[in-house]
């Protein structure tokens, strides 16, 4: 995938600066840079682009407002959250704000690169540690109870293992069934909850009372 546009929002200068020569060099074009939420949307009326990299912590406008900004503003732009933030406020408020990805920092440049492209392609990405700490998150607690109500045995069973982090390809081992099965039931989890998004789906069965707040 070439020619994408990217917006960077940080106010750290020393990783924008890094950031710049690693997607260029992926032929990727950073169109604009921003120090805040309000430089970036100030940015983006003459600087088009396809995802802006979100910081969550800056001066000004930080980025959780701003997420919620540019999906009200700019539908079609995607966001991914790059931040040294994975504290459970963080998290969900990025998450159900609409990113469609959450990296950690040290992620490394080929987690980062591969995020983008997974994202442009139309899959959600969070970060190894996010997972681990929604997993855990959701480990006794009661909000899956309500979002589950119509849900038989193995969709809850595919739900747990689905906050554990696992792949279709994994659950469908786990469980001894097709990949295919497993698709199978996931769109009928997405039917029952109403929530037609994997990471959002998640964050919902560990919130409290198991609905967006």
């Amino acid at each position: 995938m070439k020619g994408i546009k990217v917006l960077l929002v940080d106010d750290e200068a020393l990783l924008t600066e890094s950031l710049e020569i690693i997607l260029t060099y992926h032929q990727m074009e950073v169109v604009a840079v921003a120090r805040d939420g309000y430089e970036a949307l100030a940015l983006l009326k003459d600087h088009p682009c396809d995802i802006a990299l979100v910081d969550l912590n800056m001066k000004g406008m930080g980025g959780l407002e701003l997420i919620g900004r540019l999906k009200k503003e700019y539908d079609s732009l995607k966001i991914l959250v790059l931040t040294t933030f994975y504290d459970d406020k963080n998290i969900t408020r990025a998450i159900i704000g609409g990113a469609d990805g959450y990296l950690l920092k040290d992620s490394g440049k080929d987690a980062i690169i591969g995020a983008i492209r997974q994202i442009l392609n139309g899959q959600n990405v969070i970060d190894n540690k996010v997972m681990q700490r929604l997993s855990a998150l959701m480990n006794g607690h009661t909000a899956m109870s309500s979002l589950s109500d119509d849900m038989t045995s193995r969709e809850k069973e595919i739900c747990s293992l689905m906050a554990e982090g696992m792949t279709n390809k994994q659950i469908a081992a786990a469980l001894y069934i097709s990949e295919g099965t497993v698709k199978n039931y996931i769109s009928s989890i997405y039917d029952k909850t109403g929530i037609h998004d994997r990471a959002k789906l998640i964050v919902a069965l560990k919130s409290p009372g198991g609905t967006f707040e």
